[in-house]
């Protein structure tokens, strides 16, 4: 058995970044950019009042009070054609562009109107609630790096730099092959020796939070005709999936049917739980990842390695982030040689401090306690026995765009 990290390691080493595509802003989000973010305007166009009140000369105000001429009214999306010049104003509205000789503005709140005159009570400095050009950005400027992930806001500023159209990475396309006489589909016939699948339909739902395109093969049946025939189906894709037929023992032919037919395997077997018989190969010109039949296994695997292999082909850079820490609301025994995953909840105690409780009985068969789950406490291989109340390594699962 190899060790989580080489594992990890080595499934991501061959993967790269798929190639890019043109895709319109509104269609954008969720997608990862191939090139950066390059403004095709400058924000604001031109000096802009950020309020509304009178455009002034400030040093006409520097004194108060002050009796201007309103010369002129400028709402946004017009201008005023003339110059401001000494002892004049300019009604002007927020958004609408300064006046050639205006360089401040006066707030309304901060006047007095009488006809044409308006008496100014608090003066501005030069600069005052004026927008600069090129405040937010300038033409020709980066405003995100490549291989971003591109959120609401960023689909924000790129519709102000004027990018009706971004180049991003292709969707990963993910193939998954589900193996096993014993499962059937939910609604289908249960037969007296079968069980409801859930892993295709658990894994169709991950991926596409991932950002990828699930394609459902099927289930195939405990032959290698079957196994091999469904699996031709992943022509095309980017990543091929299967769950069960990963272990040892002479009903698990996933390995062997499809080694007869272009699969070059690169490891198998992890020093984890759950998740012990997950295989990692190539089949013909597609990598493939064989992950375990148990559905709590499945999940957690796909969790520590298809996630991050769908975000390395869809153009993200890995990025290392911080580990989460709670405190033990029960004592666990000594480790033993495998990385252990523990279901647990997670939930504010008393004084403000996360609190994980793994549950007592940890199966990876029970999707009902993984599903109430909110993290999995990592245990290192052989770490020693702690205590309630001492810290341990959490991986949240819910919230944020990917809940598993």
């Amino acid at each position: 058995m190899i060790s989580v990290e080489e594992a990890l390691k080595r499934l991501l080493e061959p993967l790269k970044p798929l190639a890019a595509e043109q895709v319109a802003l509104a269609d954008a989000f969720g997608r990862v950019l191939a090139e950066p973010l390059i403004a095709r305007r400058t924000q604001p166009p031109a000096a802009l009042s950020a309020m509304d009140g009178y455009a002034v000369r400030a040093s006409d105000v520097a004194s108060v009070p002050a009796r201007l001429r309103v010369v002129g009214s400028v709402p946004a999306g017009q201008s005023y054609a003339r110059a401001v010049n000494s002892g004049e104003a300019v009604r002007i509205f927020t958004g609408a562009p300064l006046p050639a000789g205006a360089d401040a503005i006066v707030i309304q709140e901060d006047t007095e109107r009488d006809g044409d005159i308006v008496i100014v009570r608090q003066g501005a400095p030069k600069g005052r609630y004026v927008r600069p050009a090129g405040l937010d950005f300038v033409a020709g400027a980066e405003g995100l790096p490549a291989r971003r992930l591109l959120t609401a806001r960023d689909i924000g500023l790129a519709a102000g730099m004027d990018r009706p159209w971004l180049m991003v990475h292709r969707r990963p396309r993910v193939a998954i092959l589900s193996t096993g006489d014993e499962i059937v589909m939910p609604g289908e016939p249960i037969g007296p020796n079968q069980i409801v699948s859930s892993n295709s339909l658990a894994l169709g739902a991950f991926v596409s939070a991932c950002g990828a395109e699930p394609l459902q093969l099927g289930i195939a049946a405990d032959t290698p005709d079957s196994v091999r025939h469904l699996a031709e189906g992943a022509r095309g894709a980017d990543l091929l999936i299967t769950t069960g037929g990963a272990s040892v023992g002479e009903h698990d032919l996933v390995k062997d049917s499809l080694r007869a037919d272009g699969l070059e395997l690169d490891f198998w077997q992890i020093a984890m739980r759950p998740g012990k018989p997950l295989m990692v190969g190539r089949y013909r010109d597609t990598a493939m990842v064989g992950l375990p039949g148990n559905p709590v296994s499945t999940l957690v695997c796909a969790l520590i390695f298809l996630k991050p292999a769908i975000e390395r082909l869809s153009g993200l850079d890995p990025v290392a982030e911080p580990p989460v820490t709670a405190r033990l609301a029960v004592p666990l025994g000594a480790n033993d040689r495998r990385q252990d995953y523990l279901r647990a909840t997670l939930a504010r105690a008393s004084d403000g401090e996360l609190e994980a409780k793994p549950f007592e009985k940890q199966d990876s068969s029970m999707m009902s306690l993984l599903a109430r789950s909110d993290c999995l406490v990592v245990r290192p291989p052989n770490a020693p026995a702690v205590k309630a109340g001492e810290r341990v390594t959490v991986i949240p699962l819910g919230g944020g765009r990917l809940a598993l």
